[in-house]
This record gives C-alpha cells, structure tokens and sequence, in this order.
C-alpha cells in the first residue's frame, strides 16, 4: 500500500493560538502528529510513504529528511494553495495499485485504521474506499450519501439526512488520478469537489464508518486529541 501525508498547510490558526511548533511536529502524547501517521502507515503493510511539506517550514523540511525508513520515502517541498493541489504534486507516487491519502492533522485510532486498510486491500470491487464518521465536530463538515450497501452516492455540503460526514482519509486506485488531473486542468481547487467529480466520473466507492475522526486545527484541539486517543 502507497501512503502520502498532506503537511504543506501553514498551521496558522495554531501559530495564532500561541502554539510555537509548526503543525506537523506538534506531540500528542508525546508523539508529533506526522511521525505517528508514519508509524500507523508502516505498521499497515506500507510499500512506500510519500509526504509533502511547504517552502516555509523549514523544521519540518529538516525532520522528514532526517527519517530513516527501510522502504520508499518520497518528500516534496513546495507550497501550494489547497489540499487538492498538494494532492497533484505527490500524484505520480501514487499511480501504481492501491494508495491511501490523508492530511497531517488527522486524528483516528490505529486498530480503526487497521480494519479500515485491511477492507480496503481485501476489496476487489471498489474504485476507492473512504473513511467517515458519524461524529460531526467540524466548522465545515462534507455529508456522505450512503446507500443500505455504504456505496457512495454523493458528497454534500449541507443535508439533514446523511448520518457520515468525510473522514479526510481518501483510499483510492490510479483511476482517481485522471480525475484529480482533470479537476485541476479546469480549475477546481478543494478536495470536497474532487470527491464530487470522482462520483460524478462514475467511480465506485465505498463509506467505512470510523467511531470517531478528529482534526486538529486549534491549539484546544491538541488536548481533545490526546484524550480521544487515550479513550
């Protein structure tokens, strides 16, 4: 399995908040957020780990250059304007078989994680699997259309109906590589609408519901973070 981090955001609501480190190397438990994902991935049948990392933070440049991993670690140092696009400069890590793509500030259980992965690799009918959760504690939440079978029918941004909101974990297959292109080419540039143009394409994807998915965008959220994991 083919994994990629999202840490090229500049962090800023923390920086604001007083919180000194830069997202990315910001502990929970101990632990900073990105070498825990990269711990969680290694542990999941990872194949290679691909991350990218914007201009500015040059301690997080200097952490990931100083990791030593006994598979493929591929960094990209450069700044972008949205998740998606950060998304587009890992892509051509990402072509071969199955890869699973998430952003730094992602906060899940690893034993989910794990049921989650392992669905996914054993599913042999889906163009993607997604995460979601049922647990809605986000400023800008994406509702999920599931059917009775948890395929995907849609992503919303406002429903009344839909019980998952999106994880921010994407499982997907090199099919979602030509829509990622295609979105960019016409000028998309959030991830919420990438997922709407991958249904809209005609990809089968599937809901895998999570208890509970955080994400850590304020400096509260670090200590609600470390007492989810520790629940």
């Amino acid at each position: 399995m083919n994994y990629a981090i999202i840490a090229a955001g500049e962090g800023s609501r923390l920086a604001q908040e007083g919180v000194s480190l830069p997202k990315p190397l910001v502990k929970l438990n101990g632990k900073e957020m990105i070498r825990r994902l990269i711990d969680i991935f290694l542990e999941n049948e990872a194949t290679s780990i691909s991350i990218i990392v914007n201009e500015e933070m040059k301690q997080v440049q200097e952490y990931v250059s100083a990791l030593k991993l006994d598979i493929p670690l591929n960094i990209v140092v450069k700044s972008t304007p949205s998740s998606m696009h950060s998304f587009f400069e890992l892509r051509n890590f990402l072509r071969e078989g199955k890869f699973c793509l998430t952003t730094v500030d992602t906060i899940f259980k690893g034993e989910e994680f794990s049921r989650y992965i392992k669905a996914f690799i054993e599913d042999k009918t889906s163009d993607g699997m997604m995460a979601v959760t049922d647990f809605i504690d986000d400023e800008k939440p994406l509702y999920v259309d599931v059917d009775a079978s948890m395929h995907i029918k849609g992503f919303l941004d406002q429903s009344a109906d839909c019980k998952y909101i999106s994880g921010g974990i994407y499982g997907l297959t090199h099919k979602a590589i030509n829509t990622l292109e295609a979105c960019l080419d016409s000028g998309q540039s959030r991830m919420r609408n990438f997922q709407r143009q991958l249904v809209a394409d005609g990809l089968v994807l599937k809901a895998h519901p999570f208890a509970k998915i955080v994400d850590v965008d304020h400096a509260e959220d670090i200590n609600k973070a470390e007492q989810f994991l520790n629940s």
